[in-house]
């Protein structure tokens, strides 16, 4: 069914699900999970392998606004990481690291981190991670302003802390909490444009 009316969803993409409605190597797609109409597409994307939060929508104006980097639009991740880490950690994840984008070497935008003192409350993850007995591990939020190919995990790497789960809890005002992986909720132009702070 396609439809010509401006139509939004904030979907919690599950993992090991490609942000787009075709499939490639028999991958899992969001077509699995999520019935929209056929001219509704993700704004920007998850990775595969990442979580969370994805706008889908059919308005133009509101993909060429949440994709333009001038507009710097926040983005809210919760990185569980291998290891135990540390302040001086974060304070370099907060000042800038050296990532590599497209093999060039990038420095990241000023952004803000801190260690969860407490472990999230997340859904569960199928298949989980891979627990080791003798590496700890923890979590760490993380909010940027920029959106480079796989930058959170990029960073989280360059200052000695491997990645193991990457979730995208909230995109300026909008959040999935109460979102199950797979689940997803219709909201109106007037609700979206608010919540992403975006003049209509």
């Amino acid at each position: 069914m396609k439809t010509n009316a401006p139509q939004y969803f904030i979907i919690h993409k599950p993992f090991n699900v490609l942000s787009q409605f075709t499939s490639q190597e028999g991958k899992k797609t969001l077509k699995d999970y999520f019935d929209v109409p056929i001219d509704v597409y993700s704004v920007g994307r998850l990775d595969y392998d990442s979580e969370g939060l994805l706008i889908l929508t059919n308005d133009k104006e509101l993909n060429h606004h949440l994709l333009n980097p001038k507009f710097e639009h926040e983005r809210e991740y919760w990185a569980q990481v291998e290891g135990r880490i540390d302040e001086s950690a974060v304070l370099s994840l907060e000042s800038g690291v050296q990532i590599s984008i497209d093999g060039k070497i990038y420095r990241t935008k000023k952004c803000f981190a801190e260690i969860f003192s407490v472990e999230p409350k997340v859904a569960d993850r199928n298949p989980p991670i891979r627990f080791r007995k003798n590496i700890p591990t923890s979590w760490v939020r993380l909010i940027l302003t920029e959106g480079k190919n796989r930058q959170a995990r990029k960073m989280c790497a360059a200052v000695g802390f491997p990645v193991l789960r990457l979730i995208r809890f909230r995109i300026e005002k909008i959040t999935i909490d109460g979102l199950e992986p797979g689940e997803m909720r219709s909201m109106s132009k007037g609700e979206i444009y608010a919540l992403l702070k975006v003049q209509s």
